[in-house]
């Protein structure tokens, strides 16, 4: 017989950055009793998002998080040829990092699938699930967490 349960899960960031939330996502799907299924996980914020990632090289993260800063700078953004003035961009209503980290969001994923068995996530030896920050300042981050499982 099927079971599910939803969960809010809430995390708290340090700043632009990678938060690890594998061992916390463990600790919600054992605690619903459930051995094996799918979790879905959907951050409810749109200047964050959600990746699987190398978990043990920490330039790894460093690489991805300077290409990203690379392909949407801060202080605004020029035709895709890079020629021609960099264009301000028009909503920058809570600071300089706003539009930037809406559009990181939007360039990466906002929600994951996926499977557990033994009550633990199913991830590669290198693999962890992180929330990935996209704004300057620590931010305290709301996540669904939908288990459907036996």
């Amino acid at each position: 017989m099927l079971n599910q349960c939803l969960r809010q899960v809430e995390v708290t960031t340090a700043a632009e950055g990678f938060t690890d939330l594998t061992a916390g996502l463990n600790r919600e799907i054992a605690a619903s009793g459930m051995d094996l299924g799918v979790a879905t996980l959907v951050c409810q914020h749109t200047s964050c998002s959600l990746t699987i990632n190398e978990n043990a090289d920490p330039r790894v993260l460093h690489d991805l998080a300077a290409y990203l800063r690379a392909l949407v700078p801060a202080e605004g953004f020029r035709s895709l040829s890079g020629e021609g003035a960099r264009r301000a961009y028009a909503h920058a209503d809570e600071g300089p990092d706003d539009m930037p980290a809406h559009i990181r969001t939007a360039l990466t994923a906002t929600s994951l699938q996926l499977s557990f068995q033994r009550g633990r996530l199913v991830l590669g030896i290198w693999q962890a699930v992180y929330l990935w920050e996209h704004r300057g300042r620590s931010h305290r981050r709301r996540l669904s967490l939908h288990l459907i499982g036996a």
